[in-house]
């Protein structure tokens, strides 16, 4: 049935509730976040119960989630009054390992959301939970370990270095030779007679140090995921100024992962500025779509004084077809 189907998006699932009725239960289809498939249930008794539990299966029973999570369950409409859960973090593993009475009653339509903040993999040996997000995968170099060595020492140490980059607040020695492979322009301003060819210097004043440095580790394949996540909205500028396709795709998928009230603006912003039109996608669906614009209907109006006309037009069109007249 449609009414059992949960959306996602992000970390964001989404069930619409039609019409409870006469039923004391109903349950989710299951749906995927994480590498679970999850399920949500809801009981009406004196209190209306709500449960979130991972789908029986060998991957939830060998691997079983420990999940950092809140609820809110809403009527639709303009005036809806959410009822919001605490940050639980608990292991799943069936439906009695979480419960959420909430005291009211609901009858039309409502809409239950659950955000995970966090999901780790509980060892069956007891050892330490380790979360699934974020994945280093998208930034394993495919270099051996000793090459990644070499290349770090090279740019740490400086070693036969033969361009100079200034910054906004300081100055890095790299080679020209990694940067001419990993960017067209940086290929380009070598290869022809311009001013970084004859003077071996290169001016990226839009960049602090630390980032500029996090932008070399990428190249040199060094970056650590937590250097990625500071300076990623650095890193998509300068992705995007000097045509690093891949990094530019690293950052979009890495922005697309964490919207929230608080960024969605900033990110549909930022996905516009450079035409990524996947995180533009996913901006719009969870404003529009999963009804999050009430959630920042007060930052909407600054928000719509500085966007593009394109931009906000094509807000007000989304909006025209989600919301249909019923």
């Amino acid at each position: 049935m449609a009414e059992s189907k949960v959306e996602t998006i992000s970390r964001l699932a989404q069930w619409r509730i039609e019409t409870f009725g006469p039923c004391t239960y109903k349950r989710s289809d299951p749906f995927k976040v994480g590498i679970w498939n999850w399920q949500l249930s809801i009981e009406k008794n004196r209190y209306f119960y709500i449960r979130l539990f991972p789908e029986p299966s060998r991957v939830s029973k060998e691997q079983p989630p420990i999940a950092r999570f809140v609820l809110r369950v809403s009527t639709t409409g303009t005036n809806r009054r959410p009822y919001i859960s605490p940050i639980h973090e608990r292991l799943l593993r069936t439906s009695d390992d979480f419960v959420w009475p909430v005291d009211s009653t609901f009858h039309a339509r409502f809409i239950i959301d659950v955000e995970f903040l966090d999901l780790k993999i509980c060892p069956l040996n007891g050892g330490e939970a380790s979360s699934i997000w974020p994945s280093d995968g998208v930034l394993q170099s495919l270099a051996s370990q000793s090459t990644m060595r070499c290349l770090s020492r090279m740019l740490d140490e400086s070693i036969h270095a033969d361009v100079t980059i200034n910054t906004a607040d300081g100055m890095l020695r790299a080679h020209k030779a990694i940067l001419s492979a990993s960017s067209p322009v940086f290929h380009s301003m070598f290869q022809h007679n311009l001013k970084e060819k004859e003077s071996s210097t290169i001016n990226i004043e839009d960049m602090s140090v630390e980032s500029c440095m996090a932008l070399l580790s990428y190249l040199y394949g060094t970056l650590k995921q937590e250097e990625f996540w500071k300076h990623r909205l650095a890193l998509l500028g300068a992705a995007n100024k000097y045509d690093i396709a891949d990094l530019k795709d690293s950052c979009e998928e890495s922005l697309l992962e964490d919207i929230n009230s608080g960024n969605v603006l900033e990110r549909l912003q930022e996905a516009w500025l450079y035409q990524l039109n996947k995180l533009k996608k996913g901006c719009l669906m969870y404003l529009i779509d999963f009804g999050k614009i009430y959630d920042v209907k007060d930052e909407m109006r600054n928000f719509f004084r500085h966007a593009d006309r394109e931009l906000t037009l094509e807000m007000f069109q989304e909006v025209l077809t989600v919301w249909k007249p019923a």
